[in-house]
């Protein structure tokens, strides 16, 4: 059997960082890991190869050499992913898909000939078996979550690694919260799954003898979910790694923000490797945190939660939303306030959306006020339910919100608000790489030189290698992202 994995193009969006990754001449953020884990859970004697159209465009050959195409995607790769599967009708291959937009809309897609849905550990065996037997059904699914302990290494022999920024792994999945507008637990479950710490670092290891050196996103919704193991177990056990490797990886991952208030994990964290992790801070306003059941923001400094992570070593990017039921008419300028003073410089802000599976979504179509369909892109201005608020002030004061905080002075002054106070890790592995080299001089010819306000670009520039030279090699990175989301914002 001949099967082509396909993952959709991603449209250009926040987190996507298109404009970034070419200073490091790579061409996507992120790999496609659900697709080279699935390839571990096929048939050896199968031929597999992988298209991923972030790198490369899908042609018809490729289509027509496979005996079934395997699709997956999420929300934001809706349009792709539909293109796809009408190339593939066109030619008459069979198209199988899944994952999480396929799990939760599978009655709305056309033209997919096997929807394999929730998690593969389960549903693709049964495939699998059916296939073998001549018998394929329409549809697999469950409402078990599996022990991901059957969950294979990912094959990296299927990616072409250098035109990466980053590699991701998986240590759990599902989140022990329950927020309204998050449909993971809807995929994942409540109870968080753990990889064991002998396979966790045998992917670490796997990752490592493939050649990779640099960022890892471990790509977990809550990484935290299990502390009690994460510090005990998982962490030293990173740490221990870290040490007799060289510490070849700085890794990147998601928590809630009460991850502040464990002094102990977050030290074990940093000494793990950890530099950078996003968080879902979502409003300052508590009437719409009580409404959206995001209670581990509530009652704490916000400001001074950040701050202390990154005193501690740990660069928060955050997530912010308006269009809350509870938003006050004042909420775009408590959110300015807010991103500002807390020197969150990574700052994606969304409108309220209502993905299927939450329980926003339910509670919306209850009131007859769902619109469409969540297309997943968390900053193009689109919204699929009625707000409270007037459509056009929730709409005009987003976008202004937008245009201020990555307006370049109040972005650079957020990136030196961030650099006073972020404290490198005694143990990060601070060496330049060639890579590092070239995307500062790239830096200081397209945005020092061509870009305007470049001003801007040079006061931050001198004023890190002078006062903070261990930083530099942040600031500049700093600076690059920031030419990425006025890229986006222009785009809103």
């Amino acid at each position: 059997m001949k099967v082509l994995m396909v993952q959709p193009q991603t449209p250009d969006t926040f987190w996507g960082f298109k404009y970034a990754v070419r200073f490091i001449s790579r061409k996507s953020a992120e790999i496609p890991l659900g697709l080279i884990t699935v390839a571990g859970l096929l048939p050896e004697e199968w031929e597999v190869r992988l298209i991923d159209m972030n790198l490369t465009p899908l042609k018809n050959d490729d289509i027509l050499w496979a005996d079934m195409v395997f699709l997956t995607g999420m929300n934001i790769h809706s349009d792709s992913f539909s293109r796809v599967v009408r190339r593939c009708n066109e030619l008459n291959v069979t198209v199988v898909a899944g994952g999480p937009m396929a799990t939760m809309e599978y009655e709305q897609i056309l033209g997919v000939d096997h929807f394999v849905l929730n998690e593969a550990e389960i549903t693709l065996p049964h495939f699998l078996e059916d296939l073998k037997n001549g018998c394929p059904k329409p549809i697999y699914q469950t409402d078990e979550f599996p022990d991901i302990a059957l969950t294979p290494q990912p094959q990296w022999r299927l990616l072409d690694m250098p035109k990466y920024a980053s590699m991701n792994i998986q240590y759990s999945r599902g989140c022990p919260f329950n927020c309204e507008f998050c449909s993971i637990t809807a995929l994942n479950g409540h109870k968080p799954r753990t990889k064991s710490r002998e396979q966790f670092i045998g992917e670490i290891d796997s990752l490592y003898n493939s050649g990779w050196r640099g960022g890892v996103f471990i790509v977990d919704d809550n990484f935290i979910g299990n502390r009690r193991k994460l510090k005990n177990d998982i962490l030293p056990a990173m740490s221990e790694w870290a040490e007799s490797h060289g510490r070849p990886f700085n890794y990147t991952t998601e928590t809630t923000l009460d991850i502040c208030d464990d002094n102990e994990l977050v030290d074990r964290m940093v000494d793990a490797g950890f530099g950078h992790i996003f968080i879902g801070i979502e409003t300052p306003n508590s009437a719409s945190l009580a409404e959206c059941g995001k209670y581990q923001n509530l009652n704490r400094d916000i400001v001074a939660s950040i701050k202390r992570l990154h005193q501690k070593g740990l660069r928060v990017s955050g997530g912010f939303i308006v269009g809350f039921d509870n938003d006050p008419a004042d909420i775009f300028e408590a959110q300015i306030n807010l991103i500002q003073k807390s020197g969150v410089v990574t700052a994606m802000v969304g409108l309220l959306n209502a993905p299927a599976g939450s329980r926003l979504y339910e509670r919306l179509k209850q009131e007859n006020r769902l619109l469409n369909l969540f297309n997943g892109n968390n900053v193009d201005g689109s919204i699929n339910f009625i707000p409270k608020m007037n459509y056009k002030r929730l709409l005009s004061g987003y976008i202004a919100l937008l245009r201020f905080i990555y307006a370049q002075p109040n972005y650079y002054k957020r990136v030196k608000t961030f650099l006073r106070e972020y404290r490198l890790p005694t143990k990060a592995n601070l060496s330049l790489t060639f890579q590092d080299i070239s995307a500062l001089f790239k830096s200081i010819w397209r945005i020092g030189i061509f870009e305007s306000g470049r001003r801007y670009y040079w006061q931050l520039f001198f004023y890190s290698l002078f006062r903070y030279p261990r930083k530099f090699p942040l600031a500049i990175t700093m600076a690059i992202y920031g030419f990425h989301f006025r890229k986006i914002v222009q785009s809103i």
